[in-house]
């Protein structure tokens, strides 16, 4: 970069925005993460993510930090199971020599946070709007603070971003898929019956149009998904959520006839009982450029969770957007030549996760999942046969 460098906001302190800034940072060049939340541990980061070669291991390694992500992967938890509604294995996939190993959101957080210079996250920034100014630059509007000037402000602000509207007229639209997450602590010595029927990694359990995804997370930890095709105010008026006991009851009626083996994942969780709408984006979602603004992640191309695609492309973003504005002499081209590249990239997997939200819970929705963890086992075995 030349002289003309850029002012950088980013907004957002998630994986994407960190990755971006210390991309940045280790090659000279200097940006402000602004961030709602109060501080890094305000509230849980969600469940374990699957970190793929070609795209969330890449970011990190052009971040400088592959050994400290190989301190944190979890390799050994890349098993899948898939059960029926009554406990019975239908399929298991044990293999835990894959290149996709599961690594806990908050653990990642905090080793792009410890990366970063003091004082480049600011907390407690809730982005109100964006102001243009007359000599091209933006302003920020933090409350009642006023920030700025800034000549490249990029959203990494998540599904429902405010910085999305400035180039961009969509909003995300209602999948018709309801997730209810719950947790299970301390599972290995508490419940070790459950800790078995999981093992390492993941399973899902189907049946009778419902669904339901466990993750093993980092220390003993569990993290589930009830999963529900219905209206997007169903459970809001479905649950009372201030009662975790009532919360877990009327759950564990949801699946009624289900295996006293299955069931008792639910009865185990803790009380952190919360309701997931998802949403997404249009496949294809792109805008005209607009110098001076740019979107990443879920900010840019939001996708159903289904291929664990989400956080790997956001990190590829990051690392190509850095890429370009290291490498070209003009930051404004390096924006519209990362634009036209993540257009495109991002439709396939774009694609896959609404062809997968799609089906779920469609009557041959059994025969898919056991396709994909089949198809999963094969592409590992290949892989390893060079």
């Amino acid at each position: 970069m030349t002289a003309t460098t850029p002012r950088i906001a980013i907004i957002g302190a998630g994986p994407a925005g960190l990755t971006l800034a210390r991309i940045l940072h280790i090659n000279g060049i200097a940006a402000t993460v602004f961030e709602r939340e109060e501080h890094a541990l305000f509230r849980p980061q969600g469940g374990t993510l699957d970190l793929h070669v070609e795209s969330g291991q890449l970011a990190l390694r052009r971040a400088g930090l592959e050994q400290e992500f190989l301190r944190i992967a979890r390799y050994e938890d890349q098993g899948s199971r898939l059960y029926d509604k009554n406990g019975q294995l239908i399929v298991a996939d044990d293999d835990d020599s894959g290149d996709r190993p599961e690594v806990d959101r908050s653990a990642l957080r905090e080793i792009l946070l410890a990366s970063l210079p003091e004082g480049t996250v600011q907390w407690g920034r809730d982005l109100r709007e964006v102001y243009a100014r007359p000599d091209g630059a933006y302003d920020l509007a933090f409350g009642p603070d006023l920030l700025g000037p800034f000549d490249l402000v990029v959203g990494a602000d998540g599904a429902w971003s405010r910085v999305r509207p400035l180039v961009s007229r969509y909003r995300p639209q209602y999948s018709g898929l309801t997730f209810i997450e719950f947790g299970i602590d301390d599972v290995d010595a508490r419940h070790p019956a459950i800790s078995k029927l999981v093992g390492r990694g993941k399973i899902g359990v189907e049946g009778d149009g419902r669904n339901m995804i466990v993750q093993r997370n980092a220390n003993a930890h569990l993290r589930g998904y009830a999963i529900f095709r219905v209206p997007a105010d169903w459970a809001a008026r479905t649950f009372d959520f201030s009662t975790p006991a009532a919360a877990r009851a009327r759950l564990m009626a949801e699946f009624e006839g289900w295996s006293p083996e299955i069931l008792a994942l639910i009865a185990a969780s803790n009380d952190q009982i919360v309701a997931r709408p998802i949403h997404a984006l249009p496949v294809g979602h792109h805008w005209q450029n607009r110098v001076g603004v740019t979107l990443l992640g879920d900010a840019a191309h939001l996708m159903s969770p289904f291929g664990g695609e989400g956080v790997n492309a956001a990190m590829l973003d990051a690392a190509e957007l850095a890429r370009h504005l290291v490498e070209a002499g003009d930051w404004r081209e390096a924006v519209r030549l990362y634009e036209r590249d993540m257009f495109e990239r991002v439709i396939e997997p774009a694609a896959d996760a609404a062809e997968a939200a799609a089906t779920e819970l469609s009557h041959i929705g059994p025969e898919l999942t056991l396709e994909h963890v089949r198809r999963h086992a094969q592409m590992r075995e290949a892989a390893a046969h060079g």
